[in-house]
C-alpha cells in the first residue's frame, strides 16, 4: 500500500533538495505533501493528521502535534540535533524518531571558521586583528562536526585539542588531535573553543561562569551548537568582567541586543541559525531523511532511531 509523506519546513529546503526528496519518494510510489513556509501550528497539525511519515528541519513536533498525527509511524529530523521533537510523546505512540547524523557537519564546521575569522579580524572594520595560524583550537565534543572542524583547523596551521568522554582517545590521536582529560583543561588551554555539544539535560547551561572563567587571555568561544548549552547570565557576567574575551554564535542569546550594545565587536551572532543553510547540506540531509523513511517501511531499518519504546 502506498505511503503518504509530509515534508514540513517552516524554513524550506533548497529547491534542488526538494526535487531530490520528491524523486526518492516518487520512485518508491509514495505520495508526498509539501508544507513550506507555514505560519501557524494549526497548519502543521492539519497537514500531519493523516500521513505515515514526516520530515522536519528545526520545526517543533510537540506532544500536541504528535497527538494529532493519527497514522504517523516515523518522524525524521533532517539534521543532527533532535531536541525539537518530543521523544516521550513519540515513544508513547510507538512512533520511530530518527535524525540524519553527519549530513550537515561540513557546513556547520565551515561556518564555525567563518565566525572565528570575523572575530579575529575585528568584524572587517580595518582594526588590527589576529591570525588563526599557530593558535590552539579546543573542540568541545568530538562528533561528526568536531571531526570536520579538526580537518579544517589543520589547514589553518592550528594546534588542535579536544574533549569528549564518549569518544575513544585513539580516534582523536589517529586524526592528529590531542585529547585532553577534562573540560577544564580544554578551556584553560585554548585560544578558540568550538562548541559542538548536543542539547540534553546534562549539557543545558553546562558552559557556565566557572568554566568560562578558566579561558586564556584573548580567547574566543564559538557556539554553533545550541544556545541553551551556554548559561547566558554567566556569559554576560564573564564578558563584563573580562574585556579580553570574545563570543560568537550561530544561535543568538535571548537578550541579543543587550550583548551587542554592551560588547560591540567582542560578540557576533548570525541573523538566524544557519549552520546547515547550504545547498549541499540541504541536499545531503533531505535525501538521507527520505531514504531512511523508504528503508524503514521497506526493510524495517531503524539504524538512526534516537528514541526507545
Amino acid at each position: 500500500m502506498s505511503k503518504k509523506i509530509l515534508v514540513a519546513t517552516e524554513k524550506p529546503f533548497a529547491k534542488s533538495a526538494v526535487e531530490a526528496i520528491l524523486k526518492v519518494f516518487n520512485e518508491a510510489n509514495y505520495e508526498t505533501v509539501l508544507l513550506e513556509s507555514y505560519t501557524s501550528v494549526d497548519q502543521l497539525k492539519e497537514a500531519i493528521k493523516d500521513v505515515d511519515a514526516v520530515i522536519v528541519r528545526s520545526d517543533k513536533l510537540t506532544a500536541d502535534i504528535i497527538e494529532s498525527a493519527k497514522n504517523l509511524k516515523i518522524a525524521v529530523r533532517a539534521g543532527a540535533g533532535y531536541d525539537n521533537i518530543d521523544l516521550d510523546a513519540a515513544s508513547k505512540k510507538r512512533i520511530v524518531v530518527m535524525n540524519t547524523p553527519g549530513q550537515n557537519s561540513n557546513a556547520v564546521a565551515e561556518l564555525a571558521f567563518g565566525l572565528m575569522l570575523y572575530i579575529a579580524r575585528r568584524g572587517y572594520t580595518g582594526k588590527d586583528g589576529t591570525e588563526l595560524r599557530g593558535k590552539t583550537i579546543g573542540i568541545h565534543a568530538y562528533g561528526y562536526v568536531g571531526k570536520y572542524v579538526a580537518k579544517i583547523a589543520k589547514g589553518f596551521g592550528m594546534k588542535i585539542i579536544a574533549f569528549d568522554p564518549f569518544i575513544d582517545k585513539k580516534v582523536m590521536l589517529d586524526d592528529g588531535v590531542e585529547p585532553v582529560d577534562s573540560v577544564e583543561s580544554l578551556y584553560k588551554n585554548s585560544d578558540y573553543v568550538s562548541i559542538h555539544l548536543p542539547l540534553v539535560s546534562q549539557t543545558e547551561k553546562s558552559i557556565n561562569y566557572k568554566l568560562l572563567s578558566l579561558l586564556k587571555r584573548g580567547a574566543t568561544v564559538v557556539n554553533t551548537a545550541r544556545a541553551e548549552v551556554v548559561d547566558e547570565v554567566d556569559l554576560m557576567k564573564i564578558l563584563e568582567e573580562r574585556s579580553d574575551l570574545y563570543y560568537c554564535a550561530d544561535v543568538a542569546p535571548t537578550n541579543r541586543k543587550e550583548f551587542e550594545d554592551k560588547f560591540g565587536l567582542r560578540v557576533f551572532f548570525t541573523a538566524k541559525k544557519m549552520g546547515a543553510q547550504t545547498v549541499e547540506a540541504n541536499n545531503n540531509a533531505g535525501i538521507a531523511a527520505a531514504k531512511q523513511i523508504v528503508n524503514f517501511f521497506a526493510n524495517n531499518d531503524t539504524t538512526f532511531q534516537v528514541n526507545k519504546f
